[in-house]
């Protein structure tokens, strides 16, 4: 659809609908630096949910990628799919003996099947800190109190800050009604509990060959501005909320194009989940 539709009309923005600049390393130092102002916490949560293979994992290994200067793994990519996930805290390296102060929960992906998949009220108990660490997500049984995976007295740090969802960028339009409704229905237990709510669209180079020929057209390919127009009216998500990027995948060296993306979206992560801190 991608390559017909620029047939006929310019597939590149004369500039870009968001600044995203590799040369800016502000977003850089920002996370790097980043202390939850709150002391109730050490560690800012950042959970992502999405469809299964739509890169919540590798989107994780590109962020230690960003923040180590080096290709680097560490989450198991959501590539196939399964029948269980083990609940995982993904803490990043700093400096011998210390870590950053924010850390990525990723859960089973969804599937458009009602039985298929994670169990929407098993990401609700996640939001509300109710998923212990280690517990293992089954798609045929809910985690139900009194189980030995039940947290049943959570603190704000075992809670979640942030809530991201991610979608491959060539597969918005293909998201199947059951899959749209689990992800608003998820959408709408986080604004009940007040948690902001971002999505990244990945496989950016997949649905745009401008941008696979250049990263840095990612905020000028007309193509995926439709993409993220379309994301923003199915979930009525606000489009400062909605992110474009390339995850890592083949690549054996850090890029700087890919990096300034990845850390656009991991700044505002960062940002909205401290303000929910703040305002608690």
């Amino acid at each position: 659809m991608g390559s017909i539709w620029s047939l006929f009309a310019p597939s590149l923005l004369q500039q870009p609908w968001r600044e995203v600049s590799e040369k800016d390393k502000r977003n850089l130092e920002f996370v790097k630096s980043y202390q939850p102002e709150n002391k109730q916490v050490k560690h800012l949560r950042i959970l992502l949910h999405g469809p299964v293979g739509a890169g919540k994992s590798s989107f994780i290994n590109s962020v230690n990628t960003v923040l180590r200067g080096r290709p680097a793994g560490g989450a198991e990519t959501d590539a196939i799919s399964g029948s269980s996930y083990t609940s995982k805290t993904f803490k990043f390296h700093k400096s011998p003996g210390a870590k950053y102060s924010f850390v990525f929960n990723d859960i089973m992906g969804l599937e458009k099947d009602f039985d298929g998949g994670i169990n929407v009220n098993d990401v609700k108990l996640a939001l509300r800190g109710h998923v212990k660490e280690g517990y293992k997500f089954n798609t045929g049984q809910e985690l139900r109190e009194g189980d030995d995976g039940y947290n049943s007295f959570p603190t704000l740090e075992d809670k979640v800050h942030v809530l991201v969802c991610v979608v491959p960028a060539d597969a918005v339009s293909r998201l199947s009604d059951q899959i749209v409704k689990k992800i608003r229905n998820i959408r709408l237990a986080a604004s009940e509990l007040g948690i902001p709510h971002l999505a990244i669209l990945t496989r950016v180079d997949e649905a745009c060959p401008e941008v696979k020929k250049d990263t840095s057209n990612i905020y000028k390919s007309k193509y995926l501005k439709e993409k993220v127009d379309r994301f923003h009216q199915m979930l009525g998500l606000p489009l400062n909320c909605i992110f474009l990027l390339k995850n890592y995948s083949h690549e054996i060296e850090s890029n700087d194009k890919m990096n300034a993306a990845i850390l656009c979206a991991l700044k505002q992560m960062v940002t909205y989940g401290e303000d929910y801190l703040n305002d608690l």
